[in-house]
């Protein structure tokens, strides 16, 4: 395996400063996670955040500061970005910018061969995908606002990564979605056990993804766990980490049995082994 190094981006910091704000990537493209870094001189009252126009939720980390995820969508354009921070300290408001750049990156291509249904589905099952799409629609945008997780996030199988995140998908050679997910090399039944800790808020068989759990770790954070073969939790329940989601399977659109993990940090398209690279345990040099 090509060793990934990790792109560190440190903030501009002034040497009067009482607020520093600092940025941390896998790489700065389309697709991954960044972890962001608040450091105070003073213990702060309130914090806020702002990447991409918008509030990113911020939780204490070990080390005193305050940190924040903020996902690059894997359509998000290249370019110059603001980020900013403020905070409430003893001695009055601070605040801090960075100018993240986000650079270009090319996806590969994929060509799979499916069951006709799933490239064109038929009349009738279009009230079917139009309801679930606003099922997930609404799943995603109610995130529980306390962080859920306070251990590191680990792979839901063992197995290697078999297909890019971030492909462009050509079905029955009609061109569609990017692959938004991680998709694993695993065996029909294998057991898929929770990356972190989490709320089930999905557990039901979809259209295109087949039997389907999706867990809310909270602050913007879930994993979609897609075609498997069973389901080993019902929707509303807490899960603890490694805890049994169900099974591999190969339910929805899929050519075999395989895993398929997708991750979403505030409503961004996120490749989960970049969020393993960040906030995790990196797969071992077996993935690919």
């Amino acid at each position: 395996m090509t060793h990934v190094v990790l792109a560190l981006a440190l903030a501009l910091i002034q040497p009067d400063s009482s607020l520093t704000l600092a940025v941390k990537a896998r790489a700065f493209q389309p697709g991954e996670l960044v972890l962001v870094t608040l450091s105070f001189k003073e213990a702060p009252s309130q914090v806020t955040l702002i990447a991409f126009g918008t509030a990113v939720p911020l939780f204490p980390s070990m080390e005193g500061t305050w940190q924040g995820l903020v996902g690059l969508d894997l359509d998000l354009a290249p370019g110059d970005y603001e980020w900013s921070a403020e905070a409430d300290l003893p001695s009055g408001r601070a605040r801090a910018t960075r100018t993240v750049t986000v650079l270009p990156k090319k996806f590969d291509t994929r060509r799979l061969r499916v069951a006709p249904d799933f490239v064109n589905p038929p009349p009738a099952t279009q009230a079917r995908i139009e309801a679930e799409a606003v099922f997930l629609r609404d799943v995603y945008q109610a995130p529980a606002e306390a962080r859920l997780w306070s251990t590191p996030f680990m792979l839901p199988v063992a197995d290697p990564v078999n297909s890019a995140f971030g492909r462009r998908s050509v079905f029955n050679g009609e061109a569609r979605s990017p692959h938004a997910g991680a998709d694993f090399l695993s065996p029909l039944g294998r057991p898929v056990r929770a990356p972190n800790a989490g709320r089930v808020v999905a557990a039901r068989d979809l259209y295109f993804t087949g039997n389907t759990v999706i867990l809310d770790h909270g602050l913007g954070v879930f994993s979609m766990f897609a075609h498997l073969s069973r389901l080993d939790v019902a929707e509303g329940a807490m899960v603890e980490p490694r805890q049994l989601l169900g099974a591999v399977g190969a339910t929805g659109r899929v050519t075999g049995p395989h895993l398929h993990w997708a991750l979403r940090v505030g409503g961004a398209r996120v490749d989960p082994i970049s969020a393993l690279a960040m906030i995790g345990v990196p797969p071992s040099s077996r993935a690919r």
